[in-house]
């Protein structure tokens, strides 16, 4: 199996020892890893309440979609975690603004803690018709 490793400037850049998505099956599938709220620019959490989080994390994951040949609206498994689950009429709310149907599979999962202290982490598969690997 040959992986293709894809990265971005216009998402917030690895902090620990992952690839900010891996394609495999041809490049044909994408492996999301997780985003939370960093500003790509400054790699710092974005300023603001649950929603601005959101927000964030919806514009991480759309940066690697697009160099990944794909869009949100490719990912097939969306994981989401919440270290507070009130907060999924919000996720909800703000998805609908991101993708349109059909949706991706979906998964919600309440967590004690997520890195940095954010509120809120997502990733994801994705399945795109144009091999990811550009090289």
């Amino acid at each position: 199996m040959q992986k293709h490793i894809i990265s971005t400037q216009q998402a917030p850049q690895a902090i620990g020892t992952y690839s900010q998505a891996v394609g495999v099956a041809g490049g044909l599938t994408i492996y999301l890893s997780g985003q939370i709220p960093l500003i790509p620019d400054t790699m710092e959490m974005v300023e603001g309440d649950i929603s601005a989080q959101i927000h964030q994390v919806f514009k991480n994951l759309t940066a690697v979609c697009n160099a990944s040949t794909g869009s949100l609206n490719d990912i097939v498994k969306l994981n989401i975690f919440l270290t507070d689950l009130s907060h999924f009429p919000i996720v909800n709310e703000i998805m609908a603004q991101y993708f349109a149907q059909p949706y991706p599979a979906r998964a919600a999962v309440g967590v004690k803690a997520l890195p940095k202290g954010a509120q809120v982490e997502m990733d994801g598969i994705m399945v795109v018709s144009q091999d990811c690997d550009n090289s």
